[in-house]
């Protein structure tokens, strides 16, 4: 098995400087993709290209709730590579911080104003992303691999964050009925659904560093002696971004060690 599974492949990864999408762009670039990291904050992703290596990274400013700036995102790309071959629409939040508490709700106390904005990210983000990736794609005879970042919420309830959950069965909805109507185009639609992982934006919420969060999630599992990392989850997505997942499409990648098990 090659150990270039990207090899000449272009890629996206929005949410790119840090976490997951981080993660996901160390482990492209090392399978021979050219990884545009698209994401807000720009002094974190710019030191994570020159980590990387100019050559086999670049950086674009990209508020994904933004669908021009998703589209200038992709435009810049093909201008750039000639091509895009994987969308890894993996840009999203927790909670809103706009004008509004970021203390857990209930739907009885539901705020809308955090409710859009968290949607306009998590939602409609994810379907500006796939939507111009596509576009991209069908113009140019590419048969490539759209991946969005979903989560163990998009199958589950909770109790609490309504908004969140909300959001994420949305993005299943989403890489569903995409997988469906550009199948005939030859291009593959899935998601990720990671388990809880102790990226910074996790640690954040929590006020805990990784260690400490890994472990308050960890008793949660089934699976035991291993904790979910950003690495785990990167595995799964260069997965279905190569072409060891050539026929799967519409698919919803569980990585809970398991977590959603009856």
């Amino acid at each position: 098995m090659s150990n270039n599974k990207l090899e000449g492949k272009v890629a996206i990864i929005t949410g790119g400087a840090s976490g997951i999408g981080k993660a996901t762009a160390y482990l492209f670039a090392e399978h021979g993709a050219h990884v545009v990291i698209a994401d807000i904050q720009d002094d974190v992703g710019q030191e994570v290209v020159a980590s990387i290596h100019s050559q086999k990274c670049s950086y674009f400013h990209c508020d994904v709730a933004d669908e021009e700036q998703v589209k200038a995102m992709v435009e810049w790309t093909v201008r750039k590579h000639g091509q895009l071959d994987i969308m890894f629409s993996n840009a999203g939040i927790i909670r809103a911080t706009k004008g509004t508490s970021n203390s857990t709700q209930s739907i009885l106390d539901l705020d809308f104003e955090a409710f859009d904005h968290l949607f306009a990210v998590n939602v409609r983000g994810m379907a500006a992303c796939v939507k111009h990736a596509a576009r991209a794609m069908v113009e140019r005879g590419v048969r490539g691999s759209i991946i969005c970042t979903a989560s163990v919420c998009a199958s589950s309830a909770g109790d609490h964050d309504a908004d969140y959950f909300m959001s994420k069965h949305a993005v299943l909805g989403l890489v569903r009925s995409a997988s469906r109507q550009l199948g005939q185009h030859g291009i593959r639609v899935n998601s990720i659904s990671p388990y809880v992982v102790a990226t910074p934006l996790m640690c954040n919420l929590m006020g805990k560093e990784a260690e400490e969060t890994e472990k308050f999630f960890e008793g949660l599992t089934k699976l035991k002696g291993v904790v979910v990392k950003e690495k785990h989850v990167a595995d799964a997505v260069l997965f279905l971004a190569s072409g060891d997942s050539e026929v799967v499409s519409g698919h919803d990648m569980v990585v809970d060690a398991g977590y959603l098990g009856k």
